[in-house]
């Protein structure tokens, strides 16, 4: 008995109505990213490993799928390797490449490797998939796209504000609500530096990071495992759990970090950013979380993160300023802020709030039955002109029964039938059915173009 097929978990095949719903979201992305002025491009699906590992820290580095070596990729492997079961000096004999885990590192490998191609700044947007093995659970997949937005070549705070707008316009578009939370890498570096633990900054951020997946209590937990001590924990608690405006919270954070000047810094740049929000109108929700962290090494300034106000899915768009990314390349001095819409976590959010519009651009508006092969001949060059006005149609290609053929229409939700048998070729024209209401007439080609349109 042949087995029964399937797909690697946490990865999904699409429908015909699903793709046309995601082709909805990337459409509406992919326009408000050209109504800023930003620019396609696209990367390889597989990287160097070379240009991946080391640059999502610990925890992404593990998450990484590596590919292996094509042909006999154990000959170069030695006996030792293999003994020692050490997992980390195996894979860099038998794997050179991985699947790219997200756009970002290969976005600034790119404009490394084409730096003399490019005018800076440098306003790019890419649309592809990405790879992570992560546990598979309900919004969190091993296979998933990104819509990510960046600008490099600037470290102005008005493209942060631009990324805002770009926020506010896209899920303004899908009509969905939504909270944007915002806080600053270098305020969350002043607060490792106030509580007396500036060298343990990524294993503050990591642990930060995960409050809203395992709880305040499990955090402070994680932070004493990794060294960070009692009196330390009781001075962070009071400052991620603050409540208030967010210039309650700059105000706070003014008094806790006085002195210290890298958290000054990023008071600094927030209270700016808040007031360019003002001045541009932006009337997204937008709130300064302090234990918003994101845990990628690579951020350097503001961070950002949506959330659906709808439904309870996490993280659906997220993002930040990277100072130097380029750097690790050999571009040094080259700062850029991006985010990241996260495609699939939208499509759950609109599906779940019954949101998605009746895409019926995608959807066959008009089926000609078949009686055989004179009525096919004359239905052809009809079928030419109605598509060339712009209406979708199509020909069954059998001749079967007529309640098969209407059965086929049903099931696709075609609004129309189009029959043309011998009396409707020898009046020149055709029988018209509407399929929900049941209602037939005999009209001309022209007169059934424009009654469809």
């Amino acid at each position: 008995m042949a087995q029964k097929p399937s797909i690697p978990k946490g990865t999904r095949d699409f429908t015909p109505i699903e793709t046309n719903r995601r082709s909805y979201i990337f459409d509406t992305i992919k326009t408000v990213f050209n109504l800023f002025g930003y620019q396609p491009i696209e990367t390889p699906a597989m990287e160097n490993l070379s240009t991946l590992m080391g640059k999502y820290g610990e925890e992404g580095d593990k998450l990484l799928f590596k590919i292996l070596n094509s042909g006999d990729f154990v000959a170069k492997t030695d006996d030792k390797t293999w003994e020692e079961k050490n997992s980390n000096a195996l894979t860099a004999q038998i794997s050179e490449k991985g699947l790219r885990y997200d756009l970002t590192v290969p976005f600034a490998r790119f404009v490394v490797q084409h730096q003399n191609e490019l005018s800076f700044p440098f306003k790019r947007y890419q649309i592809q998939p990405v790879w992570r093995a992560d546990r598979p659970q309900k919004g969190r997949y091993r296979e998933f796209y990104q819509c990510d937005v960046d600008v490099i070549g600037s470290d102005s705070l008005l493209n942060e504000l631009e990324l805002i707008q770009i926020v506010e316009e896209v899920y303004q578009r899908l009509n969905l609500s939504v909270t944007l939370k915002i806080n600053n890498r270098k305020i969350l570096a002043g607060i490792a530096e106030s509580i007396g633990h500036s060298d343990a900054l990524v294993d503050i951020t990591v642990a930060i990071d995960k409050l809203d997946k395992i709880g305040l209590d499990a955090v402070f937990e994680e932070l004493r495992a990794k060294g960070i001590s009692e009196n330390a924990v009781n001075q962070l608690k009071p400052i991620i759990t603050h409540q208030g405006t967010a210039d309650d919270k700059l105000q706070l954070l003014s008094e806790q970090l006085q002195g210290i000047s890298i958290g000054e810094k990023g008071i600094e740049e927030m209270r700016t950013l808040f007031k360019l929000i003002r001045q541009s109108e932006v009337q997204l929700p937008i709130e300064l979380d302090l234990s918003l962290a994101r845990g990628l090494n690579y951020y350097t300034g503001a961070i950002f993160e949506v959330k659906s106000n709808e439904v309870s899915i996490g993280s659906i768009t997220g993002g930040g300023r990277y100072d130097d990314l380029t750097g690790i390349f050999g571009l040094k001095d080259m700062s850029g802020v991006g985010i990241s819409f996260g495609a699939d976590r939208i499509y759950d959010v609109l599906l779940q709030t019954q949101k998605f519009p009746i895409l019926e651009s995608a959807q066959t508006k008009l089926l000609f039955v078949n009686f055989g092969e004179n009525e096919v001949a004359y239905i052809l060059p009809l079928l030419k002109r109605i598509r060339e006005a712009g209406i979708n149609a199509e020909l069954y290609t059998q001749s079967a029964k007529l309640k098969k053929q209407f059965s086929y229409a049903d099931q696709k939700q075609i609004p129309f039938v189009a029959i043309v048998g011998e009396e409707e070729m020898k009046s020149n024209k055709i029988q018209l059915k509407n399929m929900h209401s049941g209602e037939q007439k005999l009209i001309s080609l022209l007169d059934l173009i424009e009654y469809i349109k």
